[in-house]
């Protein structure tokens, strides 16, 4: 690709990664903000801790559609270090999610439903800054460029066969 090109090309992948990343995520914020409300409604827990458990569901929901969605062509490599890297990220931003909820509740004294869901929402937002970087960094790593180059040599490969059958069928010998 020449220099031209490449830049806004490469501008365009990172658009649909941001773009897939969002889409996920914003089932993650939902999902997360209505365990948070429903966890408060029926178990009694308090704020922050009913919100660490919301948070727990969403990771679960958002490593499934981060995995099989956003990143489905990345390095797909030990499964076990994935999940454990994506893990520890995700607990980062747990933290870092819930600070700002303990620092609006205890500290701001916000008590409300919707104080509370302000706070969450805005704790989810700056986590959420973090998630991306950390998750396209070390967990759902890109594939080496050799890699991806052998990966799509032998799907055009495989294709060019196909199609090459397809038309020595199609136009039998006289």
């Amino acid at each position: 690709m020449s220099g031209r090109h490449a830049l806004p090309s490469q501008l365009g992948h990172l658009y649909r990664e941001i773009a897939k990343f969002g889409a996920v995520g914003a089932a993650g914020v939902v999902v997360n903000l209505a365990a948070f409300n429903l966890i408060r409604r029926v178990s009694g827990l308090q704020t922050v801790r009913a919100s660490v458990v919301a948070t727990l569901v969403a990771i679960v929901c958002n490593y499934i559609g981060f995995r099989y969605f956003t990143y489905r062509d990345r390095e797909k490599g030990s499964q076990a270090k994935e999940l454990t890297y994506f893990l520890v990220f995700s607990a980062i931003g747990l933290v870092i999610e819930n600070g700002v909820l303990y620092a609006a509740t205890y500290g701001l004294n916000w008590h409300t439903d919707a104080q509370s869901n302000i706070a969450k929402f805005a704790g989810i937002g700056v986590a959420t800054l973090f998630r991306f970087w950390s998750y396209r960094t070390w967990v759902f790593r890109a594939m080496p460029a050799r890699e991806a180059v052998e990966q799509a040599e032998s799907f055009l490969t495989a294709s060019d066969r196909k199609t090459k059958r397809k038309k020595a069928a199609s136009n039998p010998p006289l």
